[in-house]
């Protein structure tokens, strides 16, 4: 048993690795830079982790995602691994007591959000850690052509500057060959070396459905089934009319989305996770760092943006390795809706230079000023304030974020902190003359362990319960004690955050690029058209759409979906069928044929041929044109 696998028993019980992880990490065991693609569900944060365990030191994780951020450090201190976090929305004191523990605590892994590696303070600081790794979490972030390209992670490759003998391990779940190699280039890898698991999940069946009514189509399927499930929906309001829809027809189901309370939704999805509610009903905002092994299927009842998102979606369903199902649900106004999107996505450039100034004034952030500075936010009360369009207001702020004037972070679900700022024979000291704090100051002593090295969520709710008293002693004991100096509190909050990443300038002086923009623009129309062609598309297996996209060489037909159930009723064998539409588009490709024409010149079974052209015509592989000669549709 290697020292890896021992690591791996020890902290997660497992006997042996999966897939590639264990290729990931001797690969960066020999010194080299290392991109590892791995679909969702592959156990990605298992290869850095180990490895960093494996050594000496610390590793600094980069991460853009908060919520994921948290769930990572509570996994790993669940373990006994020691683990912390600094990101945006944290306090000055905060980020100090971090550091001071990341420097001499023995910590062994410190996520980062992106934004933070443009501080020269930061940098200062991590200097004096002793660095094993950097891992690069959702590395497609760092590429522009990638589908959530986030200008921040652009840092990393100065920020690597500062630690040229350490070595980088970047990590993705969805990523093209041209994304793959921007990657490496960005990350300034010393060569090139890329680790690939296939995308193809063997036990994951792909559907499309089309269907006018959506919603009879969900109530017929998931009264049929008592497995757990995903339904994904672009909608907030539509989260909840599913979810209330299914409850009335006696299924079991709740609803997710980012403009719920962070304990409302953390009670949804425990009562998911733990099996009390069947479905899920859900926006994007829902999956990410979430592990339930057992979901029979997910059902898209609109189309996402793009395939990568729809492929991550997917891909968490049948996590255990037993079949599952992928459903994506379509009916002609989705096309229409869907490119409606792409003028919402991208708003005037006038107009997103009017937001801009607007949101300065709005955070009253002078001209000159603000840079690093971060500043709590409430989007739809901005919109409110100056009379703007929600959906033109979050777009342009992701332009914004793109062109490197802001950073716009996830909702920040954080709970109470309490920080002890005195030792603890001051504390006794301060406990002797205070007889009215004794009581309680031992009661957070005795409920909460580490407040003197870091902060530390509490509940005050749980505090009330074991005092006997109220939620409002509790915070008249808290802020007391802070007034007095003995711990710094600092109460739940939960909201997303703005960062100017420069200072704020005039916004005649604004430069967004029209070039770029029509660059961006036409990108999206790309990631939304090869959406649409996955959805419409109906003789080639749903599979092979999907790895083509991912540029995967020769894929094979899974034989389940419903391309290929439908290509199975022809009675001819995968390899007889693949052959036949090989030579079709061969001949085809050479000059449009009448039908007879094509016949004629086809090789093996004249039965099998023309019942191949049959079903190709149906399909709309073959095109008849005016002339009646076929032409080859892709």
């Amino acid at each position: 048993m290697s020292n890896y696998t021992d690591i791996l028993q020890k902290y997660w019980g497992y006997s042996s690795f999966r897939g590639l992880q264990e290729e990931i990490i001797e690969s960066v065991a020999q010194q080299k830079d290392t991109l590892g693609l791995m679909p969702t569900g592959g156990g990605k944060s298992i290869t850095f982790q180990v490895f960093s365990l494996s050594r000496p030191g610390i590793c600094i994780v980069i991460t853009p995602l908060i919520a994921l951020m948290k769930d990572q450090v509570e996994n790993l201190r669940h373990r006994g691994i020691k683990a912390l976090a600094i990101y945006s929305g944290m306090t000055a004191e905060e980020i100090r007591v971090a550091f001071d523990n990341a420097k001499w605590g023995e910590y062994k892994f410190l996520y980062l959000s992106p934004e933070r590696l443009m501080s020269e303070r930061f940098i200062e600081q991590v200097k004096q850690m002793d660095v094993n790794l950097i891992a690069v979490d959702e590395a497609h972030c760092i590429s522009q052509w990638g589908y959530d390209f986030r200008p921040s992670y652009l840092q990393i490759a100065r920020f690597r500057q500062y630690f040229p003998q350490i070595n980088i391990m970047a990590l993705t779940a969805t990523a093209t060959r041209k994304v793959v190699d921007d990657i490496q280039e960005k990350l300034n890898f010393t060569r090139k070396n890329v680790l690939r698991k296939s995308f193809k999940r063997d036990n994951l069946i792909y559907k499309v459905r089309h269907e006018e009514d959506k919603n009879a189509y969900l109530i017929r399927m998931l009264k049929k089934t008592q497995s757990a499930g995903i339904v994904y929906t672009r909608s907030r309001k539509k989260t909840k009319e599913i979810a209330e829809m299914l409850e009335k027809e006696g299924i079991s189901a709740t609803y997710y989305h980012a403009g719920l309370s962070a304990e409302s939704r953390n009670i949804r999805q425990e009562a998911w996770l733990s099996g009390k509610s069947k479905i899920m009903v859900a926006t994007n905002a829902f999956g990410m760092g979430i592990d339930k092994p057992n979901v029979r299927f997910v059902i898209h009842a609109d189309l996402p943006d793009s395939v990568e998102a729809y492929f991550q979606e997917a891909g968490r369903a049948g996590r255990d390795g037993e079949k599952a199902m992928a459903v994506l649900l379509y009916n002609k106004t989705d096309s229409v809706r869907l490119k409606k999107g792409i003028g919402e996505k991208f708003p005037p450039i006038e107009m997103i230079k009017r937001i801009y100034q607007a949101l300065g004034n709005y955070l009253k952030v002078a001209v000159g000023f603000g840079k690093g500075m971060s500043f709590d936010f409430n989007l739809v009360e901005f919109a409110r304030v100056y009379q703007f369009s929600i959906i033109y207001t979050f777009s342009a702020l992701k332009i914004l974020e793109r062109d490197g004037y802001i950073e716009l972070t996830d909702e920040l679900n954080r709970p109470s902190v309490v920080h002890f700022r005195v030792n603890r024979d001051d504390l006794y000291k301060f406990q002797v003359a205070n007889q009215a704090f004794d009581d309680f100051i031992k009661l957070l002593l005795r409920s909460y362990t580490g407040m003197f090295t870091e902060y530390t969520g509490i509940n005050e709710e749980v505090l009330a319960k074991r005092s006997g008293t109220t939620r409002e002693v509790v915070y008249k004991y808290l802020n007391a004690l802070d007034q007095h100096k003995i711990i710094h509190y600092i109460p739940r909050k939960d909201t997303p955050f703005v960062i100017f990443t420069r200072e704020r300038i005039d916004a005649s002086r604004m430069e967004i690029s029209r070039e770029n923009y029509a660059a961006r623009r036409k990108l999206y129309e790309q990631q939304v058209g090869a959406v649409l062609n996955y959805a419409t598309s109906t003789a080639k297996c749903r599979s092979q759409l999907l790895l083509d996209y991912f540029d995967e060489q020769y894929p094979v037909r899974c034989g389940e979906c419903d391309v290929c159930v439908s290509m199975n009723s022809l009675g001819i064998s995968n390899i007889e069928l693949d052959r036949i539409i090989d030579e079709i588009k061969q001949l085809l490709a050479q000059q449009p044929l009448m039908h007879h024409e094509l016949f004629y010149r086809m090789k093996g079974n004249e039965d099998h041929n023309q019942q191949v052209i049959r079903w190709l015509m149906d399909n709309q592989r073959l095109l008849v044109r005016l002339d009646q000669k076929l032409e080859w549709q892709e």
